[in-house]
């Protein structure tokens, strides 16, 4: 059984959903990396269909995402050169982040969080757009009173995902 936390943490954790869907919509990369701790982890499992009663759907091995900070710190650096052909010309984004839940975390000064997240995107004057549609399970821990993502998994809610690459954040 989780156990929820104080409203005033809800807030805080709310608002740091918000500001941070605002930051990658806005493509402030550099911005948003500097809300993960140094021992961040950014996953997403590639999503299996399986038979009720074999797991929960989501492959162990099997990654589109399996990032630390220091990789997500590549993925930003590059896309700050003439080189990230894949976001020229950039995409248009629009992160909405809903049903969020907080809870009492395992570690002292953490919190765990699960929220949806409907991502669209757009780019150039390309007429189609693409709708990625996910679950986040995220745990935040406070340092020096300001919290810090040290770990999210995203959890598709498609088994083929439809996009032309993953060259944005969830």
């Amino acid at each position: 059984m989780m156990l929820e936390t104080s409203v005033e943490t809800y807030w805080e954790v709310y608002s740091f959903l918000m500001h941070e869907a605002e930051l990658l919509d806005e493509r402030r990369e550099r911005d948003w990396l500097d809300l993960f701790t140094d021992d961040a982890e950014y996953l997403m499992p590639v999503r299996v269909n399986r038979e009720r009663g074999e797991g929960d759907g989501f492959s162990e091995e099997a990654f589109y995402f399996e990032e630390t900070r220091g990789s997500l710190e590549l993925r930003v650096r590059r896309l700050e050169t003439e080189y990230a052909w894949a976001e020229d010309p950039p995409s248009r984004t629009r992160h909405f982040v809903t049903n969020v839940r907080v809870a009492e975390g395992e570690e002292e000064e953490e919190v765990a969080v699960r929220s949806n997240l409907l991502l669209y995107r757009s780019r150039g004057s390309d007429p189609r757009n693409d709708l990625i549609s996910a679950e986040r399970k995220d745990t935040l821990r406070k340092e020096d009173g300001q919290w810090k993502l040290k770990k999210r998994v995203i959890l598709l809610d498609h088994s083929v995902l439809m996009t032309h690459n993953l060259s944005v954040f969830l």
